[in-house]
């Protein structure tokens, strides 16, 4: 097994473990009978962009984008659903389905309909991916630092830092050792914001230990 394969089979297990953990919120959802709590956003977010990166890893015929992204895009469809279902504003739910879907039908129609098969359609639609995931990487900056200034850590989880953390780093040596700055670029953020939370836990945490003592 090469170096490419194992960092292949990282870039599976990190992420579609990353994605797995939707599957709490479903858990919640379904027991509650409510959507109280859960964001409906990063669902459909992440599902558009997952669908994104599927299309640019068939058309650069990449084993590991597709499996991983077909995988993200099915667990979060059934996310979308769930919510969709216990939610009491689906008329609201269903118009951002409805804008996820023409931003996706009219990326697909500018990529295989406009532009001339080849390196141009490939390089055009792994710009848009990189954006759009550095997009969803550094939208918690804002949150991170009204923590800093709060010291309250007890909205972040820790899990979902080593997982963002390991999938990020995982996919940035991938990306480096195919020589693809589409998929390199993009998960650098997620390594920076990955880094401040481990910082906001180590900076935090025994005044996070105190407020809990006080609680009890």
């Amino acid at each position: 097994m090469d170096l490419l394969e194992i960092l292949s089979w990282a870039c599976i297990v990190f992420t579609v473990g990353m994605f797995s953990t939707g599957l709490i919120d479903v858990k919640v959802m379904r027991n509650s009978m409510s959507t109280d709590h859960v964001q409906f956003l990063p669902y459909l977010i992440t599902c558009v962009n997952n669908l994104g990166w599927l299309y640019y890893g068939t058309l650069k015929s990449d084993r590991t984008l597709i499996v991983v992204n077909l995988i993200g895009a099915f667990l979060h469809l059934l996310y979308i659903l769930t919510y969709l279902t216990y939610t009491e504003q689906k008329r609201r739910v269903v118009s951002r389905i409805v804008g996820g879907a023409v931003l996706v039908t009219s990326t697909w129609l500018y990529i295989s309909k406009i532009l001339p098969p080849g390196d141009k359609q490939l390089n055009q639609l792994g710009l848009i991916c990189s954006v759009a995931t550095i997009s969803v990487y550094l939208s918690p900056l804002t949150d991170l630092v009204a923590i800093l200034r709060s010291g309250n850590i007890q909205c972040l989880s820790f899990s979902l830092t080593v997982a963002t953390f390991f999938t990020s780093t995982s996919w940035f040596l991938y990306g480096l050792q195919l020589n693809d700055y589409y998929i390199l670029v993009p998960n650098l953020p997620g390594i920076l914001t990955s880094s401040i939370r481990f910082y906001l836990f180590w900076k935090f945490a025994n005044q996070s230990s105190s407020y809990k003592s006080m609680q009890i």
